[in-house]
């Protein structure tokens, strides 16, 4: 199955707790904090892969974690660190926020790597905190939890051409016939629900990728019948051939139908009308298949290069083959894509201080988080160190000037405090 879309969820690992320990040695009576630091979370990585065609295996697991850092130990041992997962993925990936719907980063070449979720910095052992005035801390610092993000995973293939047209008109038997690709060909509608890649070889060092874009029909744009799902594959293509059904065996007229698939490139993004375009009359080895030629002619014949010929028989589909790798060979490869660019969030300040709406005197904030996870209320020292972080980063002042008195209740973190200078 041809999955080109899927929705997970990353989850880089916590850092490892720092270790409270002390040296205790023969000989070696006060031999003071021995605690070492945790280990870093690890990250969630994702690389290409140039043997992945699909999305498939993001279909059925949604959430991938990342495993923690290891705490540290005695002895100054720091803890390990938490082992890297690859997710691998195709090239031509886009990795998109889900909230905002913008490109992170966009994977388009093989062995291409992004972290997509930072593992969180290990915390500090108690040795970290000795100094003069501190000589036996017992206390360390927690881990910093590691980054979770919900991102969209975007396949938009890398071709070098792209076959446009209505269902039935010959795309995926061209294909066929100038490709190793062998894609399901029969005689009705949406035969390809999926796009198919080929190779075209010429000789030597005259070769290049082409795709059957399935879907295309009136209102395709919009949504009608497979929608804009397949239109996407189109972005990254130097050249588009156009194959027309030059009979109008199915009772259509040349002309409409290449202005109808024109309108829906047009209409999924104009920018794709930029793009060099050969028309291919298809069927002529059919009867009225030159009146169909005279009219595109007439119509087009200024503003394209047409070919006709007959895939069945395939006459002219080498001479098509030819102007075409040479469009590929004089064209600059379209690695941009037409999607909006993800724009970094400002981060959370450390620390806020303000009264909530229940009128409560509040401090929260990351910061806050990771210093209420790294003290031992049990400890006086532990205490003094949570105390002295408040001072330092102003937040008692800040209530001061909010209005914070002597035995008024502050929430820190979730937990009640008794206010006092």
């Amino acid at each position: 199955m041809f999955i080109d879309k899927a929705h997970i969820n990353v989850q880089a690992g916590k850092g490892g707790d720092g270790a409270v320990a002390w040296r205790r040695e023969k000989f070696e009576p006060a031999g003071g904090p021995h605690g070492g630091d945790g280990g870093r979370g690890g990250s969630v990585i994702i690389k290409t892969d140039t043997g992945i065609h699909t999305l498939m295996d993001f279909r059925y697991k949604r959430k991938y974690k990342a495993p923690n850092g290891e705490n540290g130990m005695s002895k100054l041992k720091y803890g390990a660190k938490g082992e890297d997962i690859v997710l691998k993925v195709p090239v031509g990936t886009l990795v998109k926020d889900e909230d905002s719907g913008g490109v992170i980063v966009d994977l388009n070449k093989p062995n291409m790597e992004y972290i997509i979720a930072k593992g969180g910095r290990g915390g500090r052992g108690n040795a970290k905190f000795k100094n003069s005035t501190r000589q036996a801390p017992s206390f360390a610092e927690a881990g910093n939890l590691g980054e979770n993000r919900n991102i969209i995973l975007e396949l938009k293939m890398l071709a070098d051409v792209g076959l446009v047209g209505f269902p039935n008109v010959g795309k995926s038997t061209l294909l066929s016939v100038v490709s190793n690709a062998r894609p399901k060909i029969a005689n009705y509608h949406f035969t390809t629900l999926e796009p198919n890649l080929g190779v075209v070889s010429l000789g030597p060092e005259e070769s290049f990728v082409i795709a059957d874009i399935p879907g295309l029909i009136e209102g395709a744009s919009e949504g009608i019948g497979l929608g804009d799902e397949f239109l996407r594959h189109i972005e990254r293509t130097k050249v588009l051939i156009h194959i027309i059904d030059a009979s109008g065996s199915e009772g259509r007229d040349p002309v409409e139908d290449f202005y109808k698939i024109m309108d829906e490139l047009k209409g999924y993004n104009e920018k794709l009308m930029k793009k060099p375009m050969v028309i291919f009359m298809n069927k002529m080895d059919i009867p009225g298949s030159e009146e169909g030629l005279e009219k595109i002619t007439k119509e087009l014949g200024d503003k394209y290069e047409i070919f006709s010929g007959s895939v069945a028989t395939t006459k002219n589909v080498d001479k098509l083959m030819k102007y075409v790798l040479h469009l590929v060979n004089t064209t600059e490869l379209e690695e941009e894509t037409y999607d909006i660019e993800y724009v970094e969030p400002e981060r959370e300040e450390g620390i806020k201080v303000f009264v909530n709406e229940y009128g409560e005197f509040t401090v929260d904030g990351p910061y806050i988080d990771k210093l209420l996870r790294s003290t031992n209320f049990d400890d006086r020292d532990s205490i003094r160190y949570f105390q002295e972080n408040l001072t330092k980063n102003k937040v008692i002042e800040k209530l001061r000037e909010l209005g914070a008195t002597d035995d008024d209740t502050v929430i820190i973190g979730g937990y009640e405090f008794e206010f006092f200078k």
